[in-house]
C-alpha cells in the first residue's frame, strides 16, 4: 500500500528499479534486498531506492530468502533490517513498472493455493495469506534479534515489516503512516496496531491516516531510540553488537519468551480476525467501486493525503501530542 501524503510507493525516484521472479533490478542488474554479514550482525537491505522501496513479490521472496540465510548461519546472532535510499518502505507496489502480484511464486509461508489461475476472492484471499500475512508471521518467529533501522517513509506494508522486527531505531526524519482506510479498508493486512500502540492512538492513526513522527512513535513506545538521520547506521550497528553479546539461546528463547505472552494476549487471533474484515472490505470494493482498491490508485492516494493535510494545517502538529 502506498503512502497518502508523501513519496508514494510505485513512482519512480533516483536509483534501482526491480522486476519479477529473478529478484534482480533490469537496470542495474542489482539484487532488490541485499545481504552482507559483518562479524556477528547480518544487514538485510531493501533495494529498490528508485520506488522508495516499494514491496513487490520479488522483494519479498528475496527478503524471505536473506532471513532463512541469517536464521541459519550460526554466526549471525543479530539481523538489522533496513532500506536503500532516502525512505525505508512507502508501502506495497500498487504501481510502479516492477509489481508482479500476477506472478506465480514458489509457497512458503502456507499452503494455499497459487493466486494466478484463480479469480475474485479466493486468488487475493489466497495471495496476501501467503505474501503478507504469512510471510510478516514466519518473519516474526526468526529465532534471533532482528532491529529495524528506519528512515523517511515507514508506510503501510512498511510498518508490516517494521513491527514484525523486535526494535525500531529511528531517523528524525522517519515517518509512520496507514493511510489504507482511504481505500475503504480497516487496516493493512499484518493488522498489528493495537499490539504496537494503545488502542485510542491506534484509532486516531487509522481514522485521520496522518503521519506519525519518529518522535511521537517513540512516546508512544512504538519505536526503541530515535538518534540523528547522520546516526541512524552507527546507532543501529552499536545497539546490535551490544545485543550480539548475549549467549544466542538465551536471545532465542528471550524473543520467544516475549512473543508468546503477546499471542496469550491475543495477537495472533486478531491478526486473523482483522485479516478477514481487510478482505470483506477488499470484495465490497470490487463490487461497488472501481476496483477492490476503491479506485484508489498512487495519485489519488497522494492526493488525498495532501488535501487532508491543507485542511487540516495542525495535522503534523498534533500527531506530534
Amino acid at each position: 500500500m502506498p503512502d497518502a501524503h508523501a513519496p508514494s510507493a510505485g513512482r519512480p525516484d533516483s536509483g534501482a528499479d526491480a522486476r519479477g521472479p529473478s529478484g534482480e533490478n533490469p537496470d542495474t542488474g542489482a539484487d532488490v534486498v541485499l545481504y552482507e554479514r559483518r562479524g556477528p550482525v547480518a544487514h538485510v537491505t531493501l533495494n529498490r531506492p528508485r520506488y522508495r522501496n516499494a514491496q513487490n513479490s520479488a522483494m519479498t521472496y528475496a527478503l524471505d530468502t536473506a532471513f532463512y540465510r541469517a536464521a541459519e548461519d550460526p554466526g549471525v546472532k543479530v539481523v538489522v533490517l533496513g532500506g536503500a535510499g532516502d525512505h525505508f518502505s512507502a508501502g506495497h507496489d500498487i504501481g510502479s513498472p516492477g509489481r508482479d502480484a500476477h506472478l506465480p511464486f514458489e509457497r512458503r509461508a502456507g499452503l494455499w493455493w497459487d493466486h494466478c489461475d484463480r479469480a475474485g476472492a479466493e486468488s487475493r484471499f489466497a495471495r496476501e495469506s501467503e505474501v503478507y500475512l504469512g510471510m510478516c508471521r514466519r518473519w516474526r518467529e526468526l529465532p534471533k534479534p532482528v532491529v529495524a533501522a528506519v528512515q523517511g517513509a515507514c508506510v503501510a506494508g512498511g510498518l508490516m515489516l517494521a513491527w514484525v522486527c523486535d526494535l525500531i531505531v529511528a531517523s528524525e526524519d522517519a515517518f509512520f503512516a496507514d493511510p489504507v482506510v482511504r481505500m475503504g479498508i480497516p487496516g493493512v493486512e499484518y493488522f498489528a496496531h493495537p499490539w504496537v500502540m494503545p488502542p485510542r492512538v491506534a484509532k486516531e492513526f487509522l481514522y485521520t491516516g496522518d503521519r506519525m513522527t519518529a518522535r511521537r512513535a517513540h512516546e508512544v513506545g512504538m519505536v526503541n531510540r530515535v538518534v540523528a538521520r547522520a546516526e541512524l547506521a552507527s546507532a543501529t550497528e552499536e545497539l546490535a553488537l551490544r545485543i550480539a553479546r548475549m549467549p544466542r539461546m538465551g536471545l532465542a528463547l528471550a524473543k520467544r519468551a516475549v512473543n508468546h505472552v503477546e499471542g496469550l494476549q491475543g495477537l495472533h487471533t486478531g491478526l486473523d480476525s482483522v485479516f478477514g474484515l481487510h478482505h470483506l472490505a477488499l470484495a465490497h470494493n470490487a463490487e461497488t467501486a472501481a476496483d477492490p482498491l476503491g479506485g484508489m490508485d498512487v495519485a489519488s492516494m497522494k492526493r488525498a493525503g495532501t488535501a487532508g493535510s491543507a485542511a487540516r494545517p495542525d495535522a503534523t502538529r498534533r500527531a506530534d501530542g
